[in-house]
């Protein structure tokens, strides 16, 4: 039998656990054997392959709870820069309409990459636009070649223009064409096993662009498979008056009416959450994926991500597509979320140490991963070494405070699985160059 590689993280200057007492250790090592951590703590013996971390900060690595990797060639559309949410997509959908394949594993290309270079070791994705014959696998093939931990989810748009809903007729789909192909991705694609490297879920868009009956119809086959489901809610005051006058509701009572609260659900944005909904999150483990730098974008508010930790509610962070973030960076959304608490609540309300958690093991969490999100033995390797002894940091008095409140950072290793995604600041897998001369391409022949 082939012997399996050890590799041995050295020296850290401190290593963030983020285990249940939040320890953090000095002058530590850790051990990696076949993609799980089998050791932390000092001393440990060197092995096949060491990876150096004197000068460094190591933590889990962050975790990315909702994004639009599609939108990651349309950033800065001169047109949409300035619009409110509604606005802002009826720009891009025209543009949206155009894609292809190629364009799907390009963006994923892209966005993933940018992630992984900011620390990110596993990305969830939300695609509600399928033009042209595009399929997930385009996406999933993307970020194979990127080699992060990946959960894309099967989005939708069935309500059109002509039946009440916002996008453009030409690019929703027929209900049972979309229920066909959830199915499809999910037994195609989806492994529920500790240290899968992808899962799948189900993510019909947002209330204003689907029916009730597809939302019901993705809650049950959720149930039924064994799989998450995602959406948009409540993400600015123009989705809360859509809710009202066409529900006759709040979205925290529709989502509840439809089978979309519970564990296995999470929903992007929640800016406009009242107590009511955020008890209603805690008291049925609904999870949140909060995007700071979006919604201060879009104009969207400041969600009460105080309140909700507050309650018990399972908040995450997410970069949003690059169309309305324009930025795949998810420290900075970790750095940005703990400054808007403040503005809104007062300097002391969050922390730099709580920003960071949510950013680690609040992902892992909401994305139901528990073999991820910390770094203790039994758990999957992907881990996050930032080199501290530079220009951003220096003079922090506390360098695990200084990731959030300095900066920014780019990681200088990354680990998934135990194996190097990003290592000195470079991806491993793909060539950056490559990448950025692929995205133009695709980009000239959209705006073309």
């Amino acid at each position: 039998m082939a012997k399996h590689l050890k590799t041995l993280i050295k020296n850290a200057d401190v290593v963030v656990t983020m285990n249940d007492n939040r320890q953090e250790i000095a002058a530590c090592d850790i051990l990696i054997e076949n993609g799980v951590i089998v050791g932390v703590g000092e001393n440990l013996p060197d092995v096949d392959q060491v990876i150096n971390a004197t000068g460094c900060v190591v933590t889990p690595g962050l975790v990315n709870t909702h994004h639009h990797l599609f939108q990651s060639l349309v950033r800065g559309v001169p047109a949409g820069q300035d619009a409110l949410l509604f606005g802002w997509l009826k720009t891009l959908y025209p543009i949206f309409g155009r894609m292809m394949g190629e364009d799907m594993y390009v963006s994923a290309q892209l966005g993933l990459g940018e992630l992984a270079l900011s620390g990110c070791s596993m990305s969830s994705d939300h695609q509600y636009i399928f033009p042209n014959d595009v399929k997930l696998e385009h996406a999933i093939e993307g970020a194979r070649s990127i080699g992060v931990r990946f959960h894309p989810t099967r989005g939708a748009m069935s309500v059109g223009e002509s039946n009440g809903g916002l996008p453009p007729d030409s690019l929703v789909e027929q209900e049972p064409k979309i229920l066909e192909d959830f199915l499809r991705v999910v037994d195609a694609f989806h492994d529920p096993s500790d240290g899968a490297m992808l899962r799948v879920g189900l993510a019909p868009c947002s209330p204003f662009t689907v029916s009730e009956g597809l939302m019901k119809d993705a809650a049950e086959m959720a149930v039924d498979k064994g799989v998450m489901l995602h959406t948009h809610l409540a993400e600015n005051d123009e989705d809360i008056a859509y809710s009202l006058e066409h529900f006759g509701c709040r979205p925290g009572q529709y989502a509840e009416n439809l089978g979309w609260t519970g564990d296995h659900v999470w929903h992007a944005h929640c800016v406009k959450l009242d107590a009511g909904e955020i008890d209603l999150f805690a008291r049925s483990k609904t999870g949140v994926a909060h995007c700071p730098c979006s919604n201060c974008r879009l104009g969207s508010g400041i969600a009460p991500v105080r309140e909700m930790r507050d309650a018990g509610v399972k908040v995450a962070l997410g970069v949003d597509g690059s169309a309305s973030s324009d930025a795949g960076h998810l420290l900075t959304e970790a750095r940005q979320t703990m400054l808007l608490q403040r503005v809104k609540n007062g300097a002391d309300s969050m922390r730099a140490r709580e920003a960071l958690e949510i950013a680690t093991r609040g992902g892992a969490q909401v994305l139901g991963r528990h073999d991820l999100g910390s770094i203790e033995v039994g758990k999957r390797a992907d881990i996050a070494i930032w080199d501290v002894s530079g220009l951003q940091a220096a003079g922090a008095w506390d360098p695990v405070a200084a990731l959030v409140l300095n900066g920014p950072f780019n990681v200088r290793d990354l680990l998934v699985e135990g194996k190097p995604v990003v290592a000195e600041g470079q991806l491993v897998n793909q060539e950056e160059r490559m990448i950025v001369e692929r995205v133009q391409k695709r980009v000239a022949r959209l705006m073309a």
